[in-house]
């Protein structure tokens, strides 16, 4: 029998911590270990999946995943439908010290957070760590053990450290294939993309 409790149909496992003024939406699954920080907002329909840390005021949109050890700190704004891979990590210092210039230990107050944003269906895989700040765009996949130091543009294929684009992917996440005119395709969906040099946009669905 599952240990996860049920109210309002959102499930919360009996040790995940969770605060007080939390809001998760409709059908979402909190499981073993989750760490749900003051202000998160969680969509509707949701998995996040086992030891997941969300940070203070984290915003989570609906029908998205979050995968085991994951680490979310805030301010992220995660849109709906995104995969967050096991073990990613989306940080928000840009110059992390654990003390200031004169030896005393840097409090919460001491620096700005700067949140990842990611875009509605993006996808970043297991073990990633994206800089503080940085955008991923709409559909954007991020390929396993990256390191993100700069934006990614929207339906972009990025893999490496520092992570680079080797192509564009559709809403499958499955490379475009080249059309004879210079337009990409997708071959599972139909869908139709404008090449505009450094991105692409949708211009048939």
């Amino acid at each position: 029998m599952s240990s996860l409790g049920a109210v309002v149909d959102v499930r919360v496992h009996d040790s995940a911590e969770v605060a007080a003024d939390a809001v998760i939406g409709r059908g979402t699954s909190v499981w073993q270990y989750v760490h749900v920080r003051e202000g998160v907002v969680i969509g509707s329909e949701c998995v996040i999946g086992r030891g997941v840390y969300v940070g203070p005021g984290v915003q989570i949109g609906d029908r998205t995943k979050i995968q085991n050890s994951a680490l979310i700190y805030d301010p992220a704004i995660i849109g709906s439908g995104v995969f967050i891979g096991p073990a990613v990590t989306l940080t928000n210092d840009l110059y992390p010290r654990a003390v200031d210039p004169d030896g005393s230990l840097k409090r919460a107050d001491g620096w700005t957070a700067d949140g990842v944003t990611v875009g509605d269906g993006a996808a970043v895989g297991a073990a990633s760590v994206v800089l503080a700040g940085v955008t991923i765009g709409e559909w954007a996949l991020v390929g396993a053990g990256s390191t993100v130091i700069r934006d990614v543009p929207a339906y972009a294929l990025v893999v490496g450290s520092p992570a680079r684009r080797v192509g564009w992917v559709g809403r499958t996440g499955e490379r475009l294939l080249p059309l004879p005119d210079g337009q990409w395709q997708c071959a599972a969906t139909g869908d139709t993309f404008e090449d505009l040099g450094e991105s692409i946009r949708l211009i048939a669905r």
